[in-house]
C-alpha cells in the first residue's frame, strides 16, 4: 500500500462525510469507478490494463506464464495470412515453382525475417489453392473490363509476316494486320545480308566470341575497363532473331576498342580487330541502325501502342534513309535496299486500314506523313464510314405501313426533290468532319482513346469508328512474350504442369505485372 493511495496513487480510499477514509472501497482516480478493497490489489491492477493500458505501470519483474512464453516471438494469425498471400502472388508474377514452399532456404530466411523461429511455409495444397482463388479473382476483374467495352470485342487479326498466318488470316472475318516491328526487324535483316558491312560484322562475331568463350579472357576485359574508366560490360553475340542485338553488339565493341586491342595485342591472338576503317564503317552502320532501334521500341513496348503510330513512324524512317551527296557508296546502298524492302512490306500490309487509323488520331490528324493525294483519299473514306454508319442505324421501312398518297407536282417542286435527305446527311457530314479537323493536335505522348472519350460529346458521330480504329495495336510483341514466358514455364522438372495451370500461371503473371505498371 502506498502512502499517496494504491498502485501508484491510482487508486484512493473512499473518503466518509465524517472525513475519515473507508478503508473498504477505493476509486479510481482515471474513470471514478469504485471498487471493493480486501487488502489485495490484483483487481485494481486488472482494471488498469484492461481499462487504462497506457496507465498500467509494474511493480516489479515477474515470471512470464507459459502461454506468454510460447508467444514471445510468434507472428499473429494476420501476419501469417499476409506472408501466405504474398508468396502466392510472387510464385503468380514471377512464374516460381509450387514446390519452393518446400524449400529449407525460403523457410529459414522468413524465419529470420519475422523473428519467429518455429514459423513453417504453407504446404503446396494451400498454395495451389490460394493461386486457384486468385487466377479467379482477377479473370472476373478482367472480364468485367471487357463488358464495358462499347465496341465489337475484336475488329482485327494480328500475326506476323509468316506464310502460314497470312494464309490463316484470309480464311477468318477480321481484318488482317501484321506486326511492324516484325516487318521493320526483317527489313534490318535483309539488308545487312546483302551489303557491304557482313566482313566486319563477321570480325565483330568473332571477337565476341573469343571473349564470350573464355572466362580469363572475359576476366582481361573487365580489368581493361576498369583501367580506362569505363563502366564494366560484356560483350554481345548478335542473333538474327534478337531484335537490334547487331546494333548492340557494334555499340559495345565501339565504347571497348581500346581495350579490345590491348588485349588481342598481348595475347598475339589469331582474332584480330578492327581497322579504323573497319571502325568508321561500323560506325556509320550505327547511325543507320540507331533510328530503327527507336522505332522498333516505340512499337514493341508494353504500353497501349496504336497502329495509328505505323505510318508516321515508317515516314521518319523514310526521311532517314535518303540518300545524301555525302554517303560513302556502301552506305548508300544499304539505304536502297532498306528503302526498297521496307517499302514492299509496307504496302503489302492493311495499308488502308493504317491510314484511316493514322487520320483519327488527333496527334497525327493533319497526315503529314502521307502525300496530298493521298490524304484525300483518305478522308473520302472516312466520309464513306461515316455514310455507312448512318445507313446502317436508319430502321428499315415497314413493308406493312399503307402507301403515302402520291404527292402533285406543285408540292415535289416546293418541298424538293428526293435526294434533298441524302445531300442534307453529306452536309452533316462535311460539317463532322470539318469540326475535328479544326481540333488543336495533342502532343506525342498522349493518349488519343482518353482524347475521343472526353470529346465524345462533341463528336458522336466519329468516335465510334474511332475508337474501332484505335484500338488495333501495331504489334504482337507483347503476346511473342507470353509465349516466351510459357517456354520458360515449362522445364524438365515441370513437366507434369497440366495445361490449365499453365495457362493460370501465364494469365497471372502478366495480369499482376501490369497492375504495377
Amino acid at each position: 500500500m502506498d502512502e499517496g493511495g494504491l498502485l501508484g496513487g491510482k487508486f484512493l480510499f473512499k473518503k466518509l462525510p465524517d472525513g475519515l477514509l473507508d478503508k473498504t472501497r477505493v476509486r479510481c482516480t482515471i474513470c471514478n469507478a469504485e471498487f471493493k478493497y480486501h487488502r489485495s490489489s490484483s483487481s485494481l491492477a486488472y482494471h488498469l490494463r484492461a481499462k487504462h493500458p497506457t496507465e498500467s505501470t509494474s511493480t516489479g519483474p515477474r515470471q512470464s506464464t507459459l502461454q506468454e512464453y510460447g508467444a514471445c516471438g510468434r507472428i499473429t494469425k494476420n501476419v501469417r495470412e499476409k506472408v501466405t498471400n504474398s508468396l502466392v502472388v510472387w510464385i503468380a508474377k514471377n512464374c516460381r515453382p509450387v514446390s519452393i514452399v518446400e524449400d529449407d532456404g525460403l523457410r529459414e530466411v522468413i524465419r529470420a525475417a519475422s523473428g519467429d523461429e518455429c514459423y513453417n511455409l504453407p504446404s503446396r495444397g494451400t498454395i495451389v489453392s490460394r493461386l486457384h482463388t486468385l487466377y479467379g479473382d482477377q479473370r472476373a476483374q478482367q472480364s468485367s473490363k471487357l463488358v464495358q467495352v462499347r465496341n465489337d470485342k475484336v475488329t482485327t487479326l494480328g500475326t506476323d509476316s509468316a506464310r502460314n498466318m497470312v494464309a490463316a488470316a484470309r480464311l477468318l472475318p477480321f481484318e488482317h494486320m501484321p506486326c511492324m516491328a516484325h516487318i521493320l526487324q526483317r527489313t534490318v535483316t535483309v539488308s545487312l545480308n546483302d551489303s557491304a558491312f557482313e566482313r566486319a560484322l563477321a570480325k565483330c562475331r568473332k571477337i565476341v566470341g573469343h571473349f564470350k568463350h573464355s572466362p580469363a579472357n572475359a576476366q582481361e576485359l573487365k580489368a581493361q575497363q576498369a583501367a580506362h574508366g569505363h563502366q564494366t560490360e560484356p560483350l554481345v553475340q548478335d542473333v538474327p532473331t534478337r531484335w537490334n542485338s547487331t546494333l548492340e553488339m557494334i555499340k559495345r565493341i565501339q565504347r571497348n576498342k581500346f581495350g579490345l586491342t590491348t588485349i588481342l595485342t598481348q595475347q598475339n591472338s589469331k582474332v584480330t580487330m578492327l581497322t579504323d576503317q573497319e571502325l568508321d564503317r561500323l560506325q556509320k552502320l550505327e547511325e543507320l541502325l540507331e533510328p530503327c532501334r527507336y522505332v522498333t521500341e516505340l512499337l514493341g513496348g508494353e504500353r497501349y501502342v496504336s497502329c495509328s503510330m505505323v505510318l508516321p513512324a515508317l515516314c521518319h524512317l523514310f526521311r532517314i534513309m535518303e540518300p545524301s551527296d555525302d554517303d560513302p557508296v556502301y552506305v548508300l546502298r544499304f539505304k536502297k535496299i532498306f528503302t526498297t524492302d521496307l517499302a514492299q512490306r509496307r504496302d503489302s500490309s492493311n495499308l488502308t486500314w493504317l491510314k484511316i487509323a493514322t487520320a483519327l488520331d488527333p496527334r497525327f490528324k493533319d497526315l503529314k506523313c502521307l502525300s496530298k493525294d493521298e490524304r484525300r483519299e483518305v478522308w473520302a473514306s472516312v466520309h464513306d464510314l461515316l455514310m455507312s454508319e448512318t445507313d446502317a442505324h436508319q430502321p428499315s421501312a415497314q413493308t406493312t405501313e399503307e402507301p403515302s398518297p402520291k404527292k402533285s407536282k406543285m408540292s415535289i417542286c416546293l418541298l424538293g426533290s428526293p435526294d434533298s435527305d441524302t445531300e442534307e446527311e453529306e452536309d452533316a457530314i462535311d460539317c463532322c468532319l470539318n469540326l475535328y479537323k479544326a481540333e488543336p493536335k495533342i502532343d506525342i505522348g498522349e493518349c488519343p482513346l482518353q482524347w475521343w472519350l472526353k470529346r465524345e460529346g462533341a463528336h458522336a458521330r466519329l468516335a465510334p469508328i474511332a475508337r474501332k480504329y484505335l484500338s488495333t495495336p501495331a504489334t504482337t510483341v507483347p503476346c511473342e512474350r507470353l509465349f516466351s514466358l510459357s517456354g520458360h514455364i515449362i522445364q524438365k522438372k515441370r513437366a507434369s504442369l497440366s495445361s490449365d495451370n499453365v495457362n493460370r500461371i501465364v494469365c497471372l503473371s502478366n495480369w499482376l505485372s501490369a497492375k504495377k505498371d
